[in-house]
């Protein structure tokens, strides 16, 4: 079964079209957004998810506020996207992506002195660009990728960083479609991924959909899989890079690391090199979403099972940070970048950042 795109901007229409990852694996459906609100709820409630896909999203979604702006004239045109732009940018604070993709598209419209009609045309042509980008660059950290993974593998990921968290192939699972296209076997644990469980869900469904061979785990059997000698390498995606390498991804991949190094397994980390954020000189810096303690109270998130006493608190961070020195190393579209990571990622930065 091949998946439709994660996300895609429809400028005759216009609107955003996604798949709604919030219903899955039960249903898979495109739902289409047509307002910066519609946009802005989509990627905040997680019905669009995955670093490079929220950027992808955001990137259409001031595509679409440049489209539906009714008047010609461009000082309030700069305006109006200014307020989208703020509006897109409140959503989720950890993936840089978001913010990379939202700059992107504010240097074409801030210092824009032509028309408005122009510009709608350069913003909707630089969204599909940046959709078109991040397929290219997941294809191109698969094939850098693939050369980490042995043939007969079997390797665990955490979380979904898939083609459902980009514009399309992946980037965690970008390095296995790669392998798997390179003619090796590979075997996929999955873990489950609480509290949303995007590794059962979507990673799961994903592979399935591919005909790659797919094992889905809870988080706490990761440990004694590795302990058995059943894991050869683990691959996990990710919202942020420090400078120094330290890497944020979803919560519990600090833990998996630190199984990885007790039990001298490599830990792979795959991204865009848009995720690499040389402004922060350690993962200490990046800032750690809270979400809604919901999500753990209520069984799977999304369904409507009390797992939690009512008035006991939750706490609820998306993501943790995994320390560079536990990383074996990062791919990325430019290439493999190797420890000392924080020099190793300088060097492949197309500029000094």
């Amino acid at each position: 079964m091949a998946l439709p795109p994660t996300v895609e901007w429809l400028p005759n229409e216009p609107a955003v079209r996604i798949v709604d990852q919030t219903l899955l694996p039960a249903e898979l459906k495109q739902v289409c957004l047509r307002t910066i609100p519609a946009v802005a709820e989509a990627i905040k409630v997680l019905r669009v998810r995955g670093a490079p896909a929220i950027g992808c999203t955001a990137a259409a979604g001031i595509a679409l506020a440049a489209a539906l702006y009714p008047a010609d004239d461009m000082g309030d045109l700069r305006q109006h996207l200014t307020t989208a732009h703020e509006v897109l940018a409140a959503t989720r604070p950890t993936a840089v992506n978001l913010f990379w993709a939202l700059e992107r598209m504010r240097r074409i419209w801030l210092p824009w002195a032509g028309s408005v009609g122009a510009v709608r045309g350069a913003l909707s042509r630089e969204a599909q660009a940046i959709l078109d980008d991040d397929l290219d660059r997941c294809r191109a950290i698969g094939r850098h990728g693939a050369q980490l993974i042995p043939d007969g593998a079997r390797v665990l990921t955490h979380c979904n960083a898939g083609a459902l968290a980009t514009a399309g192939y992946g980037t965690a699972l970008g390095v296995i479609r790669g392998a798997v296209e390179q003619g090796k076997q590979v075997q996929v644990w999955a873990d489950e991924t609480r509290p949303l469980l995007q590794g059962a869900r979507l990673t799961a469904f994903e592979l399935a959909a591919d005909g790659i061979p797919c094992t889905v785990l809870c988080d706490n059997m990761a440990a004694s899989l590795m302990a058995s000698g059943r894991v050869d390498c683990v691959v996990v995606g990710t919202d942020r890079i420090a400078a120094n390498g330290d890497v944020a991804n979803k919560i519990g991949t600090y833990g998996v690391a630190v199984l990885c190094r007790h039990h001298g397994i490599p830990f792979y980390v795959a991204a865009p090199f848009s995720t690499v954020d040389f402004a922060l000189a350690s993962g200490r810096e990046i800032p750690i979403e809270q979400r809604d303690g919901d999500e753990i109270g209520w069984l799977g998130g999304f369904a409507r099972q009390c797992v939690v006493p009512e008035g006991v608190q939750v706490h609820n961070p998306a993501f943790d940070v995994t320390p560079a020195e536990l990383v074996s190393a990062i791919v990325t579209e430019r290439g493999v970048a190797r420890p000392p990571l924080g020099d190793s990622l300088r060097s492949l930065a197309p500029t000094e950042p």
